[in-house]
């Protein structure tokens, strides 16, 4: 990868393990966590995508709360434990080679950020409870221009801030939507695959394929 001046990433299955706040509660959920979990992230991302399909914006957390309490009712997992879920929520637990891999691509003096979905509190919230706040120059929400990703004004805000090209700018996520969507904008849309699943065919095809962060480190 050549001419990067900024590495930015998606928060939330790339940054994040979005399953990590039903895991903790297993115990009480059961065997059914994980398809649980599964369904809470994909009626959030629908949601996502309809509001704004629609005009109807809601903030990320509010979507979060409207999901899980369809998810609940879907997997007969009682009401009581909506606000531990949504607790974990906020303090989702990073994967493990994010920290490390970010304080090496720190100091090579790139600039990295992240560009999520989330709230700029949640966010915020995120990132000081896994201790990440000093790895990041900029943490850039959704929420600044009122529509989701892929919607090409998300991904617009590094490049005005930065004052830089678009294929100057490497964005990693896990989400194959979302790694188009930065493609189809001009990125050098990286996709991380953790769990070996297969690109979505939306017209486009990553610049590089990578099963975790560090994957990264070799291609600069």
């Amino acid at each position: 990868m050549k001419n990067v001046k900024a590495i930015i990433f998606d928060a939330y299955g790339t940054l994040f393990d979005v399953n990590s706040a039903a895991e903790k509660c297993k115990d009480k959920i059961g065997d059914k966590w994980e398809p649980f979990a599964n369904f809470w992230r994909t009626t959030q991302l629908e949601y996502t995508w309809l509001r704004s399909l629609m005009g109807r914006h809601k903030d990320f957390w509010q979507i979060t709360e409207d999901s899980l309490d369809k998810s609940m009712k879907a997997f007969k997992i009682e009401f009581s434990m909506r606000d531990e879920l949504l607790d974990l929520y906020k303090v989702l637990s990073p994967f493990k080679e994010v920290q490390e891999t970010l304080k090496t691509l720190k100091e090579k003096k790139l600039k990295l950020a992240i560009l999520s979905n989330g709230t700029p509190s949640l966010l915020n919230e995120l990132v000081k409870s896994n201790n990440l706040e000093n790895l990041f120059d900029d943490i850039f929400s959704i929420e600044e221009v009122g529509v989701y990703k892929p919607n090409s004004k998300v991904y617009d805000m590094p490049v005005k801030k930065y004052k830089i090209r678009k294929d100057e700018i490497a964005f990693l996520s896990a989400n194959t939507w979302d790694v188009s969507g930065g493609g189809n904008y001009g990125y050098q849309a990286i996709w991380v695959n953790r769990n070996n699943n297969i690109f979505d065919n939306l017209d486009f095809k990553p610049k590089l394929e990578i099963k975790n962060l560090s994957g990264l480190l070799s291609e600069l």
